[in-house]
Protein backbone atom coordinates (compact mmCIF):
# COMPACT_ATOMS: atom_id res chain seq x y z
CA UNK A 1 0.00 0.00 0.00
CA UNK A 2 2.72 2.71 0.98
CA UNK A 3 4.36 2.16 -2.49
CA UNK A 4 1.67 3.76 -4.01
CA UNK A 5 2.75 6.91 -2.16
CA UNK A 6 4.98 8.65 -4.76
CA UNK A 7 7.18 10.84 -2.67
CA UNK A 8 9.84 11.96 -5.36
CA UNK A 9 11.05 10.01 -8.58
CA UNK A 10 14.76 9.69 -7.05
CA UNK A 11 13.54 7.94 -4.35
CA UNK A 12 10.66 5.61 -5.12
CA UNK A 13 12.30 2.72 -5.89
CA UNK A 14 15.06 2.84 -3.57
CA UNK A 15 17.72 5.12 -2.53
CA UNK A 16 20.74 4.94 -4.35
CA UNK A 17 24.47 5.13 -2.11
CA UNK A 18 26.92 7.62 -2.58
CA UNK A 19 30.20 6.51 -4.48
CA UNK A 20 33.60 6.53 -2.84
CA UNK A 21 35.53 9.56 -3.87
CA UNK A 22 33.06 11.18 -5.64
CA UNK A 23 34.28 14.17 -7.52
CA UNK A 24 30.99 16.18 -8.27
CA UNK A 25 29.09 16.45 -11.59
CA UNK A 26 26.92 18.96 -13.90
CA UNK A 27 23.04 19.55 -13.20
CA UNK A 28 21.48 20.10 -16.24
CA UNK A 29 17.73 22.11 -16.70
CA UNK A 30 14.94 20.57 -18.49
CA UNK A 31 15.31 22.62 -21.32
CA UNK A 32 15.59 20.37 -24.70
CA UNK A 33 17.85 23.16 -26.46
CA UNK A 34 20.22 25.76 -25.01
CA UNK A 35 19.75 23.79 -21.47
CA UNK A 36 21.11 25.76 -17.95
CA UNK A 37 24.24 23.74 -17.24
CA UNK A 38 25.86 24.04 -13.54
CA UNK A 39 29.02 22.24 -12.23
CA UNK A 40 29.24 21.05 -9.00
CA UNK A 41 32.55 20.15 -7.86
CA UNK A 42 32.77 18.07 -4.80
CA UNK A 43 29.92 15.49 -2.75
CA UNK A 44 27.10 17.24 -1.19
CA UNK A 45 26.00 17.10 2.33
CA UNK A 46 22.55 16.76 4.11
CA UNK A 47 20.78 15.54 1.09
CA UNK A 48 17.25 15.54 2.26
CA UNK A 49 13.88 15.47 0.71
CA UNK A 50 12.17 18.51 1.19
CA UNK A 51 8.09 18.85 1.73
CA UNK A 52 8.42 22.92 1.61
CA UNK A 53 6.31 24.92 -0.78
CA UNK A 54 9.31 26.61 -1.81
CA UNK A 55 11.15 23.90 -3.25
CA UNK A 56 11.31 22.73 -7.17
CA UNK A 57 9.67 19.33 -7.26
CA UNK A 58 9.29 17.41 -10.20
CA UNK A 59 5.70 17.02 -11.81
CA UNK A 60 4.12 14.37 -9.47
CA UNK A 61 6.28 14.55 -7.01
CA UNK A 62 5.18 15.37 -3.11
CA UNK A 63 8.56 16.45 -2.09
CA UNK A 64 11.86 18.20 -3.73
CA UNK A 65 14.89 16.52 -2.92
CA UNK A 66 17.62 19.12 -2.11
CA UNK A 67 21.31 18.93 -0.86
CA UNK A 68 23.59 21.28 0.12
CA UNK A 69 27.46 22.30 -1.02
CA UNK A 70 29.69 24.73 -0.56
CA UNK A 71 28.84 27.94 -2.64
CA UNK A 72 32.54 28.03 -3.83
CA UNK A 73 31.64 24.77 -5.77
CA UNK A 74 29.11 25.99 -7.58
CA UNK A 75 29.36 27.14 -11.14
CA UNK A 76 27.33 27.83 -13.73
CA UNK A 77 28.91 27.07 -16.66
CA UNK A 78 26.36 27.63 -19.61
CA UNK A 79 23.35 29.78 -20.70
CA UNK A 80 23.39 31.94 -17.22
CA UNK A 81 21.64 34.41 -19.03
CA UNK A 82 18.59 32.02 -18.63
CA UNK A 83 18.70 32.19 -14.82
CA UNK A 84 16.45 34.63 -12.79
CA UNK A 85 15.36 34.50 -8.77
CA UNK A 86 12.15 33.28 -8.66
CA UNK A 87 11.48 35.17 -5.22
CA UNK A 88 13.88 38.04 -4.16
CA UNK A 89 12.60 38.39 -0.60
CA UNK A 90 13.06 34.65 0.20
CA UNK A 91 15.63 33.94 2.45
CA UNK A 92 17.40 31.56 0.11
CA UNK A 93 17.58 32.67 -3.66
CA UNK A 94 16.61 29.90 -5.83
CA UNK A 95 17.83 30.33 -9.33
CA UNK A 96 15.80 28.77 -12.01
CA UNK A 97 16.02 28.35 -15.39
CA UNK A 98 13.15 31.25 -17.43
CA UNK A 99 12.15 28.86 -19.89
CA UNK A 100 11.72 25.74 -17.74
CA UNK A 101 11.29 26.68 -14.78
CA UNK A 102 13.61 24.70 -12.60
CA UNK A 103 15.35 25.50 -10.06
CA UNK A 104 18.90 25.07 -10.54
CA UNK A 105 20.81 26.13 -7.28
CA UNK A 106 19.88 28.60 -4.03
CA UNK A 107 22.19 31.01 -2.14
CA UNK A 108 21.48 32.93 0.76
CA UNK A 109 22.90 36.37 0.50
CA UNK A 110 22.56 36.80 4.46
CA UNK A 111 25.75 36.81 6.26
CA UNK A 112 24.33 35.94 9.58
CA UNK A 113 22.20 33.29 8.50
CA UNK A 114 23.54 29.64 10.05
CA UNK A 115 23.84 28.71 6.02
CA UNK A 116 25.51 30.94 4.30
CA UNK A 117 28.35 29.68 2.40
CA UNK A 118 26.14 27.15 1.41
CA UNK A 119 24.04 26.51 -1.59
CA UNK A 120 21.15 24.07 -2.16
CA UNK A 121 21.11 22.16 -5.37
CA UNK A 122 18.89 19.35 -6.71
CA UNK A 123 21.35 16.13 -7.32
CA UNK A 124 18.50 14.66 -9.10
CA UNK A 125 19.50 17.13 -12.06
CA UNK A 126 22.61 15.09 -12.51
CA UNK A 127 23.53 12.52 -15.07
CA UNK A 128 26.34 10.96 -12.95
CA UNK A 129 25.74 8.46 -9.78
CA UNK A 130 27.20 8.42 -6.59
CA UNK A 131 25.80 11.73 -4.96
CA UNK A 132 25.61 11.51 -1.07
CA UNK A 133 21.60 9.69 -1.15
CA UNK A 134 19.21 11.76 0.90
CA UNK A 135 19.15 11.05 4.74
CA UNK A 136 15.55 12.47 6.00
CA UNK A 137 12.36 14.34 5.07
CA UNK A 138 12.07 17.79 5.96
CA UNK A 139 9.24 20.44 6.93
CA UNK A 140 6.97 16.92 6.08
CA UNK A 141 3.55 19.03 6.75
CA UNK A 142 4.12 21.33 4.30
CA UNK A 143 2.81 18.99 1.52
CA UNK A 144 -0.90 19.91 2.37
CA UNK A 145 0.17 23.43 1.73
CA UNK A 146 0.73 22.00 -1.79
CA UNK A 147 -2.84 19.89 -2.07
CA UNK A 148 -1.48 16.79 -0.17
CA UNK A 149 -4.44 15.53 1.38
CA UNK A 150 -4.06 16.02 5.01
CA UNK A 151 -5.80 11.97 5.66
CA UNK A 152 -2.92 10.60 4.01
CA UNK A 153 0.09 12.05 6.13
CA UNK A 154 -0.16 8.82 8.20
CA UNK A 155 0.63 6.98 4.79
CA UNK A 156 3.14 9.40 3.96
CA UNK A 157 4.92 8.98 6.73
CA UNK A 158 5.17 5.82 7.11
CA UNK A 159 6.57 5.43 3.28
CA UNK A 160 9.36 7.52 4.44
CA UNK A 161 10.25 5.60 7.18
CA UNK A 162 9.96 2.32 4.75
CA UNK A 163 12.18 4.04 2.73
CA UNK A 164 14.77 5.36 5.43
CA UNK A 165 14.19 8.84 5.68
CA UNK A 166 12.77 9.85 8.85
CA UNK A 167 10.30 12.25 8.88
CA UNK A 168 10.33 16.17 10.13
CA UNK A 169 8.10 18.68 10.45
CA UNK A 170 11.44 20.78 10.59
CA UNK A 171 15.01 20.06 9.35
CA UNK A 172 16.81 17.15 10.59
CA UNK A 173 17.89 17.08 14.60
CA UNK A 174 21.33 17.79 13.48
CA UNK A 175 20.48 20.76 11.43
CA UNK A 176 18.19 22.71 13.45
CA UNK A 177 21.19 22.28 16.36
CA UNK A 178 23.27 23.70 13.52
CA UNK A 179 21.29 26.69 13.86
CA UNK A 180 20.81 27.19 17.16
CA UNK A 181 24.50 26.82 18.04
CA UNK A 182 24.46 29.09 15.32
CA UNK A 183 22.50 31.55 16.97
CA UNK A 184 23.37 30.96 20.37
CA UNK A 185 27.27 32.18 19.45
CA UNK A 186 26.10 35.18 17.78
CA UNK A 187 24.44 36.12 20.45
CA UNK A 188 27.15 35.76 22.81
CA UNK A 189 25.14 32.75 24.91
CA UNK A 190 27.91 30.13 23.62
CA UNK A 191 31.72 30.58 23.16
CA UNK A 192 33.43 30.05 20.30
CA UNK A 193 35.28 26.50 20.55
Amino acid sequence: MSTEIHIHPAVDNGIKPAAPNFSGGTLTCLCATNPVTVEIQGQVAHNHVCGCTKCWKPAGALFSQVAVVGRENVKVSANADKLAVIDSSATIQRYGCRECGVHMFGRIENTAHPFYGLDFVHTELSHEDGWAPPEFAAFVSSIIESGADPKNMGAVRARLTELGLPPYDALSPALMDAISTHVAKAKGVLKEA
